[in-house]
């Protein structure tokens, strides 16, 4: 009896050292980002619970912003947390948090909080004035002396008396010296109820630049969270292994960590056709450390209308994120990317489980070439062969899976499928605002936020549709608002210039290409031009607008004193309603 005792505490003991050890092995989920930059009303609590069903198909994690209160509850992110046991913010009441998260869960769905412990925000904005906050019948507080000693605050009239900081300093709110007993104590009763009071399942670490990667470790230890993944921003792997390697605790890694090599490696890939760069150093394609892998296109930070205007992915976005949810590590996919792809990320992540690949999966073929990229990776129930641009392979035991532009993805043909036949192509309706007019060529443009104006770079190979000079592209017109974005329509003017001169010519075809561009850095990669074509800030077009001469198409002709929608359903009479309808075989502007 005492030996069963005994090994029945050892495997106790082994099942909580593993579920500490930063990500599980031979993981098969699949995480969403549940949110981008300003997003506080398309992903506040109550719309994300209301979305339980649908996300709880395809994603086993959903990754949220910090919900602690930031003195604010309208238009703060909550990097700058004032609260750790306070959580009403700009996403939602505590009682809303509480009540999606318990939604998720039982549908088997955890959350992971965003977590910010480098820094700390003060009440009202005074440098140093941390409130008490009381949880489970203790009083925890923050003092001058918990703050590093070389924080801004010195040079601001006050004393912080911490220990120097251990990493990348933060000039926003206060660094905390995580050496302290205090900040650990502090640190530690929020992690615990985070997990045991609120109900999240682990932890995303914001800025683990900004101190020593064995905190971190340490954090984790006493929290073992099942699922922990650090924000260590840089391009570098060695940098990113470094941090991995630091925050081991009895010689076991305790966190993943976003793959950022592989994010800058997939913007030359996708964008610039490097595809070489696929094979380079990523966490991802390194045996020892794709466990540790969190994979990603774009993110809160990289994504269009975000302040890093180089960072996003504009070209081929459907494409990359084939290509992260066939490779090993743990794809996270971005709620925009979800948002605009939605029909065929459903399509990959269910291929993805089809085929049984999960974090650690075998890379069996990754060939790049001029023109493309050839993936193979081996899952438990079969392997996933993509192939990328326009390289080619022998599809030979494998059956096409999923397609798009630049990029088809197969499976073998044993593995079962036929979950994709229930999956259906979203629709698109254009705001009523957007107008093609009879024999017209343009294009709209969902812009960022960030984007105060807007302009258009057409061209062919023998023709440029706005202009000899990119510095004086045709300046589009906003034309209204959708999403939340300002929406921008391109006309061409009648004028075809010599490429790269400012030579007029006559027309040559159509435009092939359009780039949209603020003038100041951003912009969109080459997008395919479809005349009418209508394009979302990630450059991915929704769809065509319709035009006065593809309307009449479905229109009854002589029909008289009848009204009819763009779409071509006939009205019960004059519209009441703005919008644009067809009358009389017109269009007509309410």
């Amino acid at each position: 009896m005492m030996k069963k005792i005994y090994t029945t505490l050892i495997v106790l003991a082994a099942t909580l050292t593993a579920s500490a050890q930063g990500w599980p092995a031979n993981y098969g989920g699949v995480m969403l980002q549940g949110f981008y930059w300003n997003s506080y009303t398309d992903t506040n609590w109550a719309k994300l619970e209301s979305q339980a069903d649908e996300l709880s198909q395809f994603f086993e994690l959903i990754w949220v912003p910090n919900s602690a209160y930031a003195n604010s509850t309208s238009n703060n992110m909550g990097y700058h947390p004032v609260y750790w046991f306070n959580h009403k913010s700009a996403f939602g009441t505590e009682a809303q948090l509480r009540s999606m998260i318990a939604t998720f869960k039982e549908k088997n769905v955890g959350i992971i909080e965003d977590v910010v412990i480098n820094h700390r925000a003060s009440v009202n904005s005074i440098w140093l004035n941390f409130p008490a906050e009381t949880y489970k019948g203790v009083t925890y507080q923050l003092t001058a002396a918990d703050i590093c000693k070389d924080d801004e605050s010195k040079d601001n009239g006050y004393n912080p008396t911490g220990a120097a900081d251990t990493g990348e300093s933060w000039g926003g709110a206060r660094d905390l010296d995580h050496t302290g007993e205090n900040v650990q104590k502090n640190v530690n009763a929020y992690l615990d109820f985070l997990m045991n009071d609120l109900g999240y399942v682990g932890f995303r670490y914001d800025f683990v630049k900004g101190y020593a990667a064995k905190y971190v470790g340490l954090y984790n230890k006493t929290a073992q969270p099942r699922f922990s993944v650090g924000e260590c921003w840089d391009g570098n792997k060695t940098v990113v292994t470094n941090w991995l390697n630091g925050t081991k605790q009895d010689g076991v890694i305790q966190s993943a960590a976003f793959d950022f090599p592989l994010k800058y490696y997939i913007n030359d890939a996708f964008s610039n056709n490097q595809w070489t760069r696929l094979n380079d150093g990523s966490l991802a394609n390194d045996n020892d450390y794709k466990r540790y892998a969190v994979t990603f296109v774009d993110n809160h930070d990289t994504g269009p209308g975000a302040d890093s205007p180089s960072a996003p992915l504009y070209a081929n976005v459907e494409a990359a994120n084939a290509y992260i949810l066939t490779m090993p590590g743990t794809p996270c996919v971005w709620l925009k990317h979800w948002q605009t792809y939605k029909a065929a990320i459903k399509k990959q992540i269910l291929v993805r489980k089809a085929a049984g690949i999960h974090n650690q999966s075998t890379i069996d073929t990754k060939t790049a070439s001029s023109n493309g990229y050839v993936l193979k990776v081996k899952g438990t129930k079969g392997d996933v062969l993509l192939l990328l641009g326009a390289a080619t392979a022998s599809t030979d035991g494998f059956k096409l899976a999923v397609e798009g532009t630049n990029y088809k993805m197969y499976v073998s043909d044993g593995v079962d499928i036929s979950a994709l036949d229930d999956i259906k192509e979203e629709t698109f309706t254009a705001p009523d605002f957007c107008v093609v007019n009879e024999g017209e060529t343009c294009a709209f443009f969902e812009a960022p936020t960030s984007w105060t104006t807007v302009r258009c770079w057409a061209w062919n190979s023998d023709c440029n549709f706005t202009s000899g000079n990119w510095n004086s592209a045709t300046l589009c017109t906003k034309v209204g608002t959708n999403n939340g974005k300002n929406v921008w329509k391109w006309t061409w003017d009648g004028k075809c210039y010599k490429p790269n001169t400012t030579t007029l010519m006559d027309r040559s075809g159509n435009p092939t290409y359009i780039i949209f561009h603020n003038g100041n850095g951003g912009q969109t990669s080459d997008l395919d031009f479809k005349n009418g074509g209508y394009y979302n800030e990630s450059g991915a077009i929704q769809g065509v607008v319709t035009g006065i001469e593809e309307v009449r198409k479905v229109m009854p002709e002589g029909r008289g004193n009848v009204w009819y929608d763009l779409r071509g359903r006939r009205l019960s009479g004059e519209p009441t309603t703005k919008g644009v309808y067809i009358y009389q075989g017109k269009k007509i502007l309410k």
